[in-house]
């Protein structure tokens, strides 16, 4: 049996040799003190912005704290008692509940119609990063301005939906979207979906150019049509991006403040107080700063696994790749 060396012609041999990555080396002490110097602005910045007050709010929940502790007056050591009662409060499951219809329901619609706009926009026509480029206009504006847009669209008085029915003909199904407890909810989640589609589309619409075309092409010369392509090709091959698409959604959704309070502030009657809002009304409204905290490190729990999720899916294929 010939040996891996008699293989390689002997004047080929210190080519092949001299061809080869050189191995790398480990940094040395001093290119690691660097990186260490360079990376000190970003931890400083995480330490002040973000452990710090993650902490500090951890330290309050466990601490019966009011008014009058955060002007300097000793606080006491309460253990879990912030948690019983955050947990024992019928408005915070009222709240818990709101937000998981509210996230849901954003979602559905969110997911459902970036992915059709997004099958849309892949193909070539006319105008196409015209009526693109018009659509980003949604995501690129501050939730406090879509917030109030809306808010001004839906008023019961003077809005552009309201006008909209009456000059159809339909001006009995006309109301006040925004202060009937029925219809509250629907308005603000209509006014996150239109924020949120942009998103899902650009992200939906990425996976869609990385699927080979020769696969539908193929499946077109064997006869299967467009919904057979659809569901037996682009649906299995989008998984992975749609699944990422849902988490990263549900992270942004279920903490959304903002929109809701510009448009509601979180009534009628509490009819769209979900949790972000419960959170901000214990804190500045009844001042009861522990159990705000407290609520606050519950509301990030569902983000929280989400994103660890998140990030294991994407560590997950980096490794696969």
């Amino acid at each position: 049996m010939l040996s891996p060396r008699r293989l390689v012609p002997r004047r080929l041999a210190p080519r092949l040799l001299a061809s080869r990555p050189p191995t790398p080396r480990p940094p040395s002490a001093r290119l690691r003190r660097a990186g260490y110097l360079f990376s000190l602005p970003s931890l400083a910045f995480l330490a002040l912005f973000l452990v710090y007050p993650l902490l500090y709010n951890v330290w309050m929940s466990v601490h019966d704290v009011a008014l009058r502790g955060l002007l300097g007056e000793a606080t006491r050591f309460n253990g879990l008692a912030n948690y019983r009662a955050i947990v024992s409060d019928p408005d915070f499951w009222h709240s818990a509940r709101l937000s998981v219809v509210f996230t849901l329901g954003s979602l559905l619609f969110q997911f459902t119609i970036g992915f059709a706009l997004a099958l849309l926009f892949a193909r070539p026509f006319p105008l196409n990063g015209l009526l693109r480029s018009l659509l980003l206009v949604a995501w690129l504006l501050p939730p406090i301005v879509s917030g109030t847009l809306f808010r001004w669209m839906l008023d019961g008085e003077s809005g552009a939906y309201n006008a909209l029915l009456r000059a159809a003909g339909l001006g009995s199904l006309s109301h006040d979207w925004l202060i009937e407890p029925g219809t509250s909810l629907a308005g603000v989640v209509f006014a996150n979906v239109w924020i949120g589609v942009p998103f899902n589309m650009l992200l939906i619409l990425v996976g869609l150019h990385t699927i080979d075309p020769e696969l539908h092409e193929a499946a077109a010369i064997d006869g299967a049509g467009a919904w057979k392509r659809f569901r037996w090709i682009t649906l299995p091959l989008m998984l992975p991006v749609s699944v990422m698409v849902l988490l990263l959604g549900l992270v942004y959704t279920f903490k959304v403040f903002d929109v809701i309070f510009v448009m509601t502030g979180g009534g009628p009657v509490d009819a769209t107080t979900v949790l972000s809002l419960y959170v901000y009304e214990v804190f500045f409204r009844f001042f009861r700063f522990g159990e705000g905290a407290a609520a606050g490190l519950l509301l990030l729990i569902v983000p929280l696994v989400a994103g660890s999720i998140y990030v294991l899916r994407l560590r997950g294929e980096g490794e696969a790749a």
